[in-house]
């Protein structure tokens, strides 16, 4: 294998600042509000970003700019990392830690995977271990150590793993695509004739748990686990924690495809409304409740997209900037059934275009992920690599 030197993030990066103190808003107020639960899989996902009011004056200051490495330094999401790719009008929240590369040693792209390494991941767990609420500084962040090849190579390894992750982010933007179609068609189709649903009466209303997390059989089996911070996609089929069928017995609900979820506490409730539907069984956490369906799935996923604004009016504060949403309040929310039936085949069909590609998804981000260390540490080589890449996006 190929002997490059170790380095510290600080040393190939110019000296990092934290963000910006400003509160979010829908409303466009001012840039766009880069927060921590805006990041996923190493890009920034612009579609759940907001605005915020902040003073002109500052807006130099914050403003994120092609290249920047942005990581969470709080919570849940901490180490969570992304490169910021495009030119917008946009500064970044307080919970996150700005680095940038110094372009005489060191390529962004590259340092952006090296931040979605196990390497990285470790190196978060050793500050994470013991924290009631996990945290990481700036220079616990620049003291993480890595191997640095020439920059040609690092241009290569990041333009290889990039061609993936622009497959990733085309297949994301047609499970958006298809949601923001079939929530159109919902709108029309109510217009033409609908009757009102109290929430509480469209299934059977669960509950979730968390099993003992210290009892070692409960954990690490094949079922996912959904929590309110894994609980990003609509097209819910994985989490970073798995429950053994042990641990699902003693604490939670298995719930099968087909079943909608929601996060009802939680911070990400204080700017946007997460919810889901399973595509396969899985267990989720006591900050989610699920909902068995009793009229058709896909209409009632796309009812609840259409009122995610009227729902995020019923969230209250639980404390420490957590949202919460109480389930009478939730119940009693009413939405619309389309009366013509033929509603639901089509958003089952267009879901069903989103399930595919989110499908594909995962099995491409599972492709980059065992790529990935195998090229930053030159077991692997760029022009092998490459082809393997061509192969699995052709």
């Amino acid at each position: 294998m190929t002997e490059w030197p170790y380095v510290r993030l600080s040393e190939v990066c110019e000296k990092p600042q934290y963000g910006a103190i400003a509160k979010g808003s829908a409303e466009p107020v001012g840039p766009l509000f880069v927060r921590q639960t805006d990041i996923a899989s190493g890009r920034i996902k612009w579609s759940s970003v907001p605005y915020c009011d902040l003073d002109p004056s500052e807006f130099e200051k914050y403003a994120i700019r092609p290249g920047d490495l942005l990581i969470s330094r709080l919570g849940n999401g901490v180490g969570n990392a992304a490169t910021v790719s495009e030119t917008r009008s946009a500064v970044f929240a307080g919970y996150l830690v700005r680095f940038q590369a110094r372009a005489s040693v060191a390529v962004p792209e590259f340092l952006g995977y090296q931040l979605q390494s196990k390497a990285w991941r470790q190196h978060v767990a050793g500050f994470r271990s013991g924290a009631a609420q996990p945290t990481l500084n700036a220079q616990q962040m620049g003291d993480f150590q890595f191997t640095l090849p020439p920059l040609g190579l690092q241009r290569g390894i990041a333009a290889t793993l990039s061609a993936l992750d622009d497959k990733i982010e085309s297949n994301r933007h047609i499970e958006d695509l298809v949601l923001d179609l079939a929530e159109a068609m919902y709108v029309d189709e109510c217009a033409q004739g609908s009757e009102l649903l109290l929430l509480k009466d469209s299934g059977r209303w669960l509950s979730g748990g968390t099993p003992s997390t210290s009892t070692t059989e409960y954990w690490g089996g094949d079922l996912p686990w959904i929590s309110a911070a894994s609980l990003k996609s609509f097209y819910v089929d994985a989490s970073d924690r798995t429950l053994t069928a042990a641990g699902a017995a003693v604490a939670t609900h298995i719930v099968p495809a087909g079943t909608v979820l929601m996060v009802v506490r939680g911070m990400s409730l204080k700017t946007e409304f997460r919810f889901g539907v399973a595509q396969r069984d899985v267990a989720f956490g006591q900050d989610c409740k699920a909902i068995l369906p009793r009229i058709d799935s896909s209409v009632l996923a796309v009812a609840l997209r259409a009122n995610r604004e009227t729902i995020l009016g019923l969230v209250d504060e639980a404390g420490h900037g957590t949202g919460r949403l109480a389930t009478d309040r939730l119940e009693r929310l009413p939405i619309e059934v389309p009366t013509d039936t033929r509603f639901a085949k089509v958003a089952d069909s267009l879901l069903a275009r989103g399930t595919q590609a989110a499908r594909e998804n995962h099995h491409l981000v599972q492709f980059r992920d065992a790529l990935l260390p195998e090229l930053i540490s030159g077991r692997i080589r760029v022009p092998e690599a490459h082809r393997a890449v061509e192969e699995a996006i052709a």
